[in-house]
């Protein structure tokens, strides 16, 4: 049973230590966030995306390439998207955390 007792308070002293509990409420607290981060995304910048280029859909733009009997299908327009989204996203992150300044909340005073 002493056994089993320092085996559970070793634990609780990693737990403290290596700062699992914040590690976890951090989590939680980001994936809220990263729902948010998609609305403002999706409503914000892909309607100002979709206007610079004029209503085009860029993931439905593709390069084809034929050599012999073979033929290749690039979905560029789907990468270029995707680049620009995840390019969108950063900049929404970026703009949160410092318009709210949590990125000086963990400094130490």
């Amino acid at each position: 049973m002493a056994k089993a007792k320092t085996f559970m308070s070793e634990f609780v002293d990693f737990v403290r230590e290596q700062g699992v509990v914040g590690l976890a409420v951090g989590l939680a607290i980001g994936t809220a966030a990263g729902g948010t981060v998609q609305v403002l995304v999706k409503n914000l910048i892909d309607p100002l995306v979709a206007l610079m280029t004029q209503g085009v859909d860029l993931s439905s733009l593709t390069w084809t390439v034929e050599v012999g009997n073979g033929k290749a299908v690039f979905g560029w327009g789907a990468v270029l998207s995707s680049v620009i989204t995840l390019l969108a996203t950063a900049f929404v992150i970026y703009w949160v955390v410092h318009v709210a300044k949590l990125d000086k909340m963990d400094k130490k005073k």
